[in-house]
């Protein structure tokens, strides 16, 4: 998408100040995310201050004008965005050349004369106002008079399949319980395909209201209209919406409804719209910011907030809470990196949705503090004075000691993608590991791909195909030289705990998820859980993120709650029967790795051991057998495979196979009329009926999956491809002359109907006759193959565009749809939902790994409550932002004894069974049964058990469970199950045996 020049600025006469660091989060995203343009304004220079902020400064660049030295490194980001500096003095004047301004740093009073420049101004100039002034932050937005938001979520419009609408004032409309319907009352819904009650066909948008799981009101009278007969979709019908957003200087007065953040802090934005007000004008007064410890300076600054609310009449605030406001004051000039990667994501979405109209403005103006974070003993005002650091900005707020805490930290970092690359920039930033005891870990099994680039800034083009965690730590250790950073490339699971053993687990502070998949995301929990670390979690997916904190004895674990699975469609639904489009999608994507990968692999499976390979499919007998047999022989078949033109004519045949035959089978087998044994009609929805395609070579989509899948074909067997393929006139001459043998249904055909069905292949008492025919047929033609034939079996590959991978899998899905008459779906499309992709943007991205480190403060100093952590959930998109407490963990209670999920119970010197249970025996725990692994080390009801008593627990577990202890290892864990001297189960916590 390109989207029109954007500019931002920031500068204050009064003071060299660290606002760049905004300025330069916000149009990090911005450059990712692919605007036209990105102009950046600064008068001032870079100072030591800054290099705790900014992740283009280094100290090479201090003395430079700040947006000078950031154009290069920011324009490596994409060369697609022309990124500029503008270095002199501002004028409203200079606006008019851009669709959007971001003000980082600028008086109350400039900012009111710009705003109301861009407010009057013709189109409009969609204006931003931010900063962030310690743990505090702010944003304002002005997209001028009238605003039109085209679409104010990002999500795909819901729809539904109608069951049945009845002739009724209103009208009631039941939709088959295939999903859930998604409508809410007062929206707009458009009827199509509707068998019968053809008036609702018209395209015309209708309001429904008793909006249900399955079934929904339509405020319309169908009394009169036709039957409703069989069929229909209904579809949400999302209508632009016109925002009246109001000037600055309106709004300082007027603010509105605040956008709310935090419902524990409810009535924090009033107070906060206040204490920006009062910087505003004690920076005027003083031509400074307050000092960090100040308390006169805090004085002061309380006296001019009480001074504001005192002329605010009608709306002044009861209690301006002076305690917050200090603190607001001590932190004022410093801008930490954790709050500007979070206010630089949510201002970068800002800016894309003035530009676009896509997405709800924040409407409009939104505050946010994270005085939580604050170390929870007192700050003495020494610690608070810069020691020529570059992180002095941090310690003006924190102070020195949670300083050297940051530096001696073990960090252990999961993932290096989007988020991996924003917490390394992060935390090199904030000095985390960056002192003589602090060690940061990173690892990442996978490799840069070019797709990564529009959300993983640290990389570059000239990075593709090296190690992410490689490329992602050497980019961290040139923002922050000190940052002491090891990069692994192991993927962190069971089959890895040779690398990661205990004693890397036992020495590391903090465990940081940057994750894309359930199942890691378990297994680190798991192992944080057993070692007691914390863990902290995080996700985006596409606008939305979501925070989790995971805290020793504090908080319940990342396992204990989680999402339902998605729902899977049916086999019978995605190869027989689709009704939408990522059915047919992901049947294409099957079909894709059948042909191309599977088959080829089946195929040098058989060559490389003949005699292995016919035994295990003889001794399997199947239809999978018989299935995969034929495959390998029809590919072993060369007369059908030596030229580039029996490739193609491999691919005529497969599409009349898809397209024509299997349709025409199916037609068959199930007529349009055909009904089930309870007399129901066959096609009744979610079904729908399909006709076949008939093949024509002036048919550009079938012409270019044609040229996609014979190439591929190709490929598989190492043939040249012929440049006369790709042109469509000459392709269509080669393919008009092909004579495709005409299709006779089977009577007999067999068509998996059933919904629990796990496999297609229909099995036949003749299977063992077929496959040991099909083996002499394979030895044949094996003997008539060149020496060391071999197949290429072809791995899906989504973001290579010349590979035409997504061609075909397009090219597959489209004609499929065309045959059940299902919207298709452009390359782009296909590939979001064929490659399985995740959508990412930085926006989110920055907010969430800023929301983390956040939390990392309170996590590293300790001794912070429960109620001082955040989960959010948050939809930039909405906007929408959600803070909580996490959930406490689970106490179970035992006489005098309690414990929760986070225990562990420690037994070291190497003790004999009996010596386990006099231990437990002394905690009122009577131990009936001992198990390590899948196997019982004990059990009170065996008497011969009683013969292991005296035996070592370690050497019950070698002998007994056949363990294998590796030499790092130095304990192992059995699970006890106690009971209480009434006979009541105790779920007593995992018990681990040291002993080394």
């Amino acid at each position: 998408m390109i989207i029109e020049h954007c500019k931002v600025y920031g500068s204050w006469h009064h003071a060299h100040i660290q606002i760049l660091i905004q300025k330069m989060l916000k149009a990090k995203n911005l450059i990712l995310a692919g605007v036209k343009s990105v102009t950046l304004h600064d008068e001032g220079t870079v100072e030591l201050w800054d290099l705790s902020s900014n992740f283009v400064f280094s100290e090479n660049d201090l003395g430079k004008n700040r947006a000078v030295a950031s154009v290069s490194k920011l324009q490596e980001l994409n060369n697609a965005v022309l990124v500029l500096s503008l270095t002199t003095k501002l004028t409203k004047e200079q606006l008019s050349n851009f669709q959007a301004v971001v003000f980082t740093e600028v008086s109350l009073e400039k900012a009111v004369e710009f705003n109301d420049y861009c407010h009057s101004h013709q189109p409009p100039i969609a204006f931003i106002k931010t900063e962030v002034r310690g743990l505090f932050g702010s944003v304002f937005c002005d997209f001028g008079p009238e605003f039109t938001v085209v679409d104010v979520d990002g999500e795909e419009p819901h729809t539904g399949i109608i069951a049945s609408i009845s002739n009724d004032n209103p009208a009631l409309v039941s939709c088959v319980d295939d999903e859930r319907l998604e409508f809410q009352d007062g929206d707009l819904v458009v009827f199509s395909e509707v068998h019968g009650m053809k008036e609702l066909n018209d395209g015309k948008p209708r309001k429904i209201k008793n909006a249900r799981a399955y079934s929904f009101t339509l405020e319309e009278d169908t009394t009169n209209y036709g039957a409703y007969e069989k069929g229909g979709i209904v579809t949400q019908s999302k209508q632009p919406q016109v925002l009246n957003f109001k000037p600055l200087r309106e709004a300082l007065n007027d603010p509105g409804e605040f956008l709310l953040s935090d419902f524990s802090k409810f009535d924090r934005p009033p107070l906060l719209h206040l204490a920006f007000q009062a910087l505003d004008k004690f920076i005027s007064e003083i031509g400074r910011f307050p000092v960090a410890g100040s308390e006169e300076d805090a004085h002061k600054f309380i006296s001019i907030a009480n001074n504001i609310n005192g002329n605010l009449g009608d709306g002044r605030l009861e209690d301006v809470n002076p305690k917050l406001l200090q603190q607001f004051a001590f932190g004022a000039r410093a801008v930490l990196n954790p709050m500007a990667a979070m206010f630089g994501g949510i201002v970068g979405q800002e800016v894309v949705k003035a530009c676009s109209g896509k997405f709800h403005p924040l409407f409009q103006f939104f505050y946010f503090d994270s005085v939580e974070s604050l170390p929870t003993e007192p700050l003495h005002p020494d610690d608070l004075k810069p020691i020529n650091s570059r992180y002095d900005a941090q310690i003006s707020v924190f102070g020195q000691k949670l300083q050297k805490k940051f530096e001696d930290a073990k960090v252990f970092v999961v993932g290096s993608g989007a988020l991996g690359c924003e917490f390394l920039k992060n935390l090199a930033l904030m000095g985390v590991s960056c002192g003589g005891q602090g060690k940061l870990t990173v690892t990442d099994d996978d490799v840069i791909e070019k797709s990564n680039l529009s959300r993983q800034f640290l990389f570059r083009d000239w990075n593709i195909g090296q190690a992410k965690s490689t490329v992602a730590a050497s980019a961290a250790a040139s923002i922050n030289p000190q940052l002491n950073i090891e990069a692994l490339q192991n993927r962190v699971s069971s089959e890895t705990e040779n690398v990661f053993h205990d004693t890397f687990w036992e020495n590391l502070s903090i465990v940081i998820n940057a994750l894309d998949n359930v199942n890691a995301r378990l297994y680190v929990d798991q192992r944080c859980l057993y070692f007691q670390k914390p863990l902290l979690e995080s996700g985006t997916l596409g606008a939305k993120c979501n925070t989790q904190m995971v805290i020793p004895h504090l908080t319940e674990n990342y396992g204990a709650s989680r999402d339902p699975p998605e729902k899977q469609a049916p086999m019978c639904t995605v190869h027989s029967f689709p009704h939408n489009i990522d059915h047919c999608l992901t049947w294409a994507r099957s079909e894709f790795e059948g042909l191309l990968e599977k088959t080829p692999a089946e195929v040098n499976a058989y060559l490389s051991n003949p005699s292995e390979y016919t035994n295990a499919m003889k001794n399997a007998g199947d239809a999978q057998a018989r299935d995969n047999l034929e495959r390998v022989l029809e590919c072993l078949d060369k007369e059908k495979c030596e030229a580039f033109e029996d490739c193609i004519i491999w691919a005529r045949l497969k599409f009349e196979d898809y397209f024509a035959n299997r349709v025409k089978q199916l037609a068959y087998t199930f007529p349009e009329d055909a009904a089930t044994s309870t007399g129901a009609p066959f096609w009744s929805a979610p079904k729908r009926f399909p006709r076949p395609l008939q093949f024509s070579s002036s048919d550009p989509s079938h012409l270019q999956f044609l040229m996609a899948a014979s190439i591929l074909r190709a490929e598989t067997f190492g043939i040249p491809t012929p440049d006369w393929v790709k042109n469509p006139t000459k392709l269509a001459v080669v393919v008009d002359r092909m004579i495709v043998p005409d299709f006779q249904p089977k009577k007999d055909a067999k068509i998996v109907t059933d919904e629990k069905a796990t496999s297609l292949s229909t099995a036949s008492v003749d299977d063992a006759v077929v496959i040991d025919d099909l083996i002499v047929k394979l030895e044949r033609l094996r003997s008539n193959l060149p020496p060391g034939f071999r197949m290429k079996p072809i791995q899906f590959e989504k973001d290579d565009d010349t590979n035409y991978h997504m061609d075909v899998i397009a090219g597959l899905a489209n004609m499929r749809a065309r045959n059940y008459s299902i919207p298709e779906v452009d390359k782009l499309k296909a590939k979001f939902i064929a490659g399985r992709i995740i959508p990412a943007i930085a926006t989110s991205t920055a907010m969430a790994t800023g929301l983390v480190c956040l939390e990392l403060y309170k996590a590293l100093d300790g001794g912070h409550k429960l109620e001082d952590y955040r989960n959010t959930f948050a939809n930039l998109a909405l906007p929408l932002f959600s803070m909580a407490e996490p959930v406490p963990a689970k106490v179970i209670k035992h006489q005098d004894l309690s414990w929760t999920v986070w225990d562990r119970w420690i037994i070291k010197d190497n003790p004999t069974l009996r010596e386990l249970l006099d231990w437990l025996k002394e905690k009122g725990l009577n131990a009936y049964s001992i198990s390590c692994g899948s196997c019982l080390l004990f059990n009170s009801m065996f008497p011969r058990h009683k013969e292991r008593m005296d035996k070592k627990v370690v050497d019950l577990a070698r002998d007994i469970a056949k363990m294998e202890i590796p030499s790092y290892r130095r304990h192992i864990d059995v699970v006890v199950a106690c009971e209480d001297d009434d006979d009541n189960d105790i779920d007593i916590p995992q018990v681990s045996i040291y002993f080394r």
